[in-house]
């Protein structure tokens, strides 16, 4: 680690931290929280070599005063032993877009109403498309919690982990050493709890449902194991399988005993899973009507409940998980409650309440749908209106653009900041985590974790995401 560079860093932070012997030690924490903002723009922004020593040092200020990242398998484990209530359902919330304030905000909300259960996650194809590798997601979540006084175990999840059934087909290997390489990446940077999605691979023209889900179940079960031999000393890391595809059938029972029970054989002397994604109804992003608004989604809450239950009091997972849920209507997320179940996934309508935000400059907005006309073309059907296609694809946009948004007028932040907080303190109350801090302190164990030197920053090299889950 250069000491120039480590001196400039601490510079940044005005005296707040000291460094001896790779050890970061807190010297004012009010000093801190004014100055960690400076630090994680270089976190993001920086060099390559002041990126990773920016991220390194957020990750020991975060150890040093009590912000762990931390896995949730014990709490849902608990649940499934009915010794955790389930009258909540957990929120886990991909921060696309300004993802530092955007976490800010989701702490704001949390501490207000002392909710603890609540998750930051990412999947595989938004680390492309955002331009955010697990340590810089990490960073940025870490730095938030810093900045706004949050302390505690921090939940952080690599989302649809998902194999590419086209790239499966051509080369497995190659596709299953891409998904390997991704979960070793994410766990050294923080992330303790992972969603494996195999579910592409589900095959529903075979004759049975065992051979239907085989692959799917095979490739879970080989993917856990390699989590367990790369989870650190101390933490359990919470690994979710799925069932059904979103925006494909519903799930039934026989799907979900036909997937448990090959995983079960498979799994060998290890832990396994602490929950199930299935299918209800939704699809990601939402059905985009011709003039760019969304379709009404028709949600089976039934099939939740039902298949829930069976996870709990069969399988003794926390129960099962909703995909796509952000752009349902207001009124429908105090149901997810009622038919306990165990999380729900969010992320379109955040990305959606920043991109139109009335203090987001018009011009640059405009800038990012030209953008889009060239460096999209290709993704526009020939039924597509213009609305459409730009609702469609904007998300394409936020990697290019993320200096432009983290870079508005220091009110503009605000201005967004406080919305998303609204929106999020909206959230909590539905899904009735408010108060959840509690159950979090008594089920969950963070480790204090230290990285000896800043863990090599990854290139960004941009995959092909073409078809894969948010």
């Amino acid at each position: 680690m250069s000491e120039t560079k480590l001196q400039n860093l601490l510079g940044s932070l005005k005296g707040a931290v000291e460094v001896q012997e790779n050890r970061v030690k807190v010297i004012d924490e009010g000093l801190l929280r004014d100055n960690i903002s400076a630090l994680i723009y270089q976190a993001v922004f920086g060099d390559g070599a002041d990126r990773g020593i920016a991220r390194w040092l957020v990750w020991e200020i975060a150890q040093e005063v009590g912000i762990r990242p931390a896995s949730i398998h014990e709490l849902y484990l608990a649940k499934g032993r009915g010794e955790a209530p389930l009258n909540f359902t957990v929120p886990a919330m991909n921060l696309r877009m300004l993802a530092y304030d955007s976490a800010r905000a989701v702490f704001r909300a949390a501490k207000k109403l002392e909710a603890g259960a609540f998750i930051f996650e990412i999947a595989r194809s938004e680390m492309s498309y955002t331009d955010q590798r697990p340590s810089e997601y990490v960073s940025s979540v870490l730095a938030a919690a810093i900045k706004e006084g949050y302390r505690g175990p921090v939940f952080i999840q690599g989302d649809h982990f998902q194999v590419s059934a086209k790239k499966f087909q051509q080369d497995p290997e190659s596709e299953k050493k891409a998904i390997r390489d991704l979960i070793e990446e994410s766990i050294a940077a923080g992330f303790f709890n992972i969603d494996i999605d195999t579910s592409t691979l589900v095959d529903i023209s075979k004759p049975d449902l065992d051979e239907q889900q085989k692959l799917n179940y095979e490739l879970c079960a080989e993917f856990n194991r390699f989590i367990r031999a790369k989870q650190p000393a101390g933490v359990t890391i919470s690994v979710g399988g799925e069932i059904g595809e979103v925006g494909h059938k519903n799930s039934t029972e026989e799907d979900l005993e036909a997937f448990m029970q090959g995983f079960n054989r498979l799994k060998g002397e290890v832990v396994g899973l602490s929950k199930l994604s299935i299918q209800t109804g939704t699809s990601h992003g939402g059905v985009v009507l011709p003039d760019g608004t969304l379709a009404q989604v028709a949600i089976d809450f039934d099939v939740l409940k039902r298949l829930g239950e069976l996870a709990r009091k069969k399988y003794g997972m926390g129960g099962v998980v909703q995909h796509g849920a952000s752009t349902l209507p207001d009124s429908a997320f105090h149901k997810f409650v009622e038919v306990q179940t165990c999380e729900v996934h969010l992320a379109t309508a955040f990305q959606n309440m920043i991109m139109e935000h009335k203090a987001v400059p018009e011009e640059l907005r405009q800038e990012m749908y030209e953008w889009l006309k060239v460096n999209a073309a290709s993704e526009r059907k020939p039924t597509d209106t213009e609305a459409q296609f730009i609702y469609k694809t904007r998300k394409k946009a936020v990697g290019p653009f993320k200096k432009h948004f983290w870079t508005l007028p220091e009110e503009s932040l605000k201005a967004i900041g406080e919305d998303l907080e609204k929106q999020f303190t909206f959230l909590f109350e539905q899904l009735n985590i408010k108060g959840t801090r509690a159950l979090v302190d008594k089920f969950v164990r963070a480790p204090e974790i230290h990285h000896a030197e800043p863990l090599e920053v990854k290139s960004g090299k941009k995959e092909s995401v073409d078809g894969l889950a948010d």
